[in-house]
This record gives C-alpha cells, sequence and structure tokens, in this order.
C-alpha cells in the first residue's frame, strides 16, 4: 500500500473524524470517505457488457420495431 501525506485544513480532519466508524482508524475513513466521494462525483458506470458491440444506439427503444424487419445480409 502506497503511503502519501495529506495537508489537511483542520476543518476537513475534524469532518474525517467525526463521520469515521466506530473503532475505524483515522486513515481508513479519510480513504472511504474519499471513495465515496469520487464515486458519486464520477456515477455510476455501465456494466461492461452495456455498449459492447456493434448496433443501433437506439435498439432498446425499438428493439420491437427492428425485429419486425426482415433481416438482410449485406
Amino acid at each position: 500500500m502506497a503511503r502519501r501525506t495529506l495537508h489537511l485544513p483542520n476543518s476537513v480532519e475534524a469532518l474525517v473524524r467525526e463521520l469515521s466508524e466506530e473503532g475505524e482508524s483515522f486513515s481508513a475513513a479519510a480513504c472511504r470517505l474519499i471513495l465515496e466521494g469520487a464515486s458519486r462525483q464520477r456515477g455510476k458506470k455501465p456494466p461492461p457488457s452495456v455498449a459492447s458491440g456493434k448496433g443501433r444506439r437506439d435498439l432498446s427503444r425499438k428493439a420491437e420495431l427492428y425485429l419486425r424487419k426482415p433481416v438482410t445480409m449485406k
């Protein structure tokens, strides 16, 4: 595990201590809070199967329409 020195304002240190869970070290609490904040900023990632391959972007919305049409090989 990499060790880093972070210089935190007193208000941030107090916040980490306030939000730490019982028995959780300061480092573990800071790591957990950073990861939670980062995942909220990034948003949910789609599963790896989503958007894999080639095809129409609107397939999920118009699947029935496309499936009614005959399939042609190019």
